[in-house]
C-alpha cells in the first residue's frame, strides 16, 4: 500500500480521513507534535520517510480561538512557521503531491456575495492572517518538475466527532427548545467531512488535476432555517422557530461573551451570517459528484450527534 503522511492526524479532519485511507487501501504516517502509539512526532520526521510517501498532507493548526486566550504569536509559530519548514522538507524530497488545510477565513471573515478564489484576500483575524501567510509562503517557492500542491480553502467543516456550532442547533432541538433566531434571514455553505476526505484522495490520484487554490464547499448553500427544520425532522421533533427581534438577541449575545450562556457574539454571527462560497473550481477539476449532497451531510452529522448521546445515556 502506498505511503501518505498526514500531520494533525489526532484532530477531527484528521481522525476522519485517516479511516477513509484505510477504508481506500492507503497507508497512513500520522505526525503529531509527541509520539504515541504509531503516529511520529515533527522532530522524528526524516527525509528517509518523506521519501517514501506518496503524499504530505497538512492538516495541523492552530484553530481560532473563541476565547482569544492564545497570544497572536501563537497562531503564526503553527500556522505559518511549521507550515514552512514542512514544506521546505517537502521540496526536497521525491514525495509527489502537497496538500495544504487552509481556510477560507484567510479570505474573508465576511462574505457579503459568493466567495471565488479569484476575491482578494483581506483577512480580519489572526488566524486568517497567520494561514494567508502560509499560503504566501507556498505559492512563492517555484515547484520542482513531477511535484504537485493543493492549498485548500474549506469553509465549515461537520462530520463525525464535530464539536461545531451544529451541535449547539441539535442541542436546542433535540430538548425541545425553540430555535429563537427567526428573523434571520441567511445562506451559509457547508462541506461535510466525507466530501472533503473525497477530494483530498481525488487531487492524490489525479495526476492532471493543476497545482493550485481550491475552495471546498458542498454544492449547496442552507440557511439556518433549513438546518433546523432539517434536524427537526430528522428528530422526529416539531419545528419551533421563534422570531425574537434583533435588537433583544443582540443584547443576550453580548451578555454572553462575558457569562456562560449558549449563545455569544461569535457563535450568533455563525448561525446567522451569510457566507457562501463557490465550489465550482474543485468540481470542474475532479469532474466528478460528491458522495453526499448537502442535506445528506448534515443529516450524517446529526445522526452521529444521536449515537454519542445514546452511548452516553447508555454509560
Amino acid at each position: 500500500m502506498e505511503l501518505n503522511i498526514i500531520t494533525g492526524v489526532r484532530g477531527f479532519v484528521g481522525g476522519n480521513l485517516e479511516q477513509f485511507f484505510k477504508s481506500q487501501n492507503k497507508q497512513v504516517l500520522g505526525i503529531s507534535r509527541k509520539s504515541e502509539g504509531k503516529n511520529i512526532s515533527y522532530e522524528n520526521l526524516n527525509s528517509e520517510l518523506i521519501n517514501t510517501s506518496r503524499s504530505f498532507i497538512h492538516l495541523a493548526g492552530k484553530a481560532h480561538d473563541l476565547k482569544n486566550t492564545y497570544e497572536d504569536s501563537i497562531y503564526f509559530e503553527v500556522n505559518t512557521e511549521l507550515t514552512k519548514r514542512l514544506f521546505d522538507q517537502f521540496l526536497k524530497s521525491d514525495c509527489e503531491t502537497f496538500i495544504y488545510m487552509s481556510s477560507v477565513k484567510a479570505v474573508a471573515d465576511q462574505a457579503d456575495s459568493v466567495l471565488t478564489e479569484n476575491v482578494k484576500p483581506n483577512p480580519v483575524t489572526v488566524y486568517g492572517k497567520s494561514k494567508l501567510a502560509a499560503e504566501s509562503y507556498i505559492l512563492s517557492k517555484k515547484l520542482p518538475k513531477g511535484k504537485r500542491v493543493y492549498i485548500l480553502r474549506p469553509c465549515m467543516i461537520h462530520g463525525p466527532n464535530n464539536k461545531g456550532n451544529l451541535n449547539l442547533l441539535y442541542s436546542f432541538i433535540s430538548k425541545g427548545i425553540p430555535y429563537p433566531f427567526g428573523k434571520y434571514i441567511n445562506r451559509r455553505s457547508f462541506v461535510s467531512v466525507e466530501n472533503l476526505c473525497f477530494i483530498i484522495k481525488e487531487l492524490i490520484d489525479n495526476a492532471k488535476i493543476e497545482s493550485g487554490i481550491y475552495n471546498i464547499a458542498d454544492d449547496i448553500s442552507l440557511s439556518t432555517i433549513d438546518l433546523v427544520q432539517l434536524m427537526s425532522e430528522f428528530l422526529c421533533k416539531p419545528t419551533r422557530i421563534l422570531k425574537v427581534p434583533k435588537l433583544l438577541i443582540r443584547f443576550i449575545a453580548k451578555v454572553g461573551d462575558f457569562l456562560p450562556l449558549p449563545i455569544n457574539s461569535e457563535r450568533l454571527i455563525k448561525l446567522t451570517e451569510n457566507y457562501v462560497v463557490s465550489n465550482l473550481k474543485i468540481n470542474n477539476a475532479i469532474q466528478k459528484n460528491l458522495p453526499l449532497s448537502s442535506k445528506e451531510g448534515i443529516i450524517k452529522t446529526v445522526n452521529s450527534f444521536l449515537i454519542i448521546n445514546e452511548y452516553d445515556l447508555k454509560k
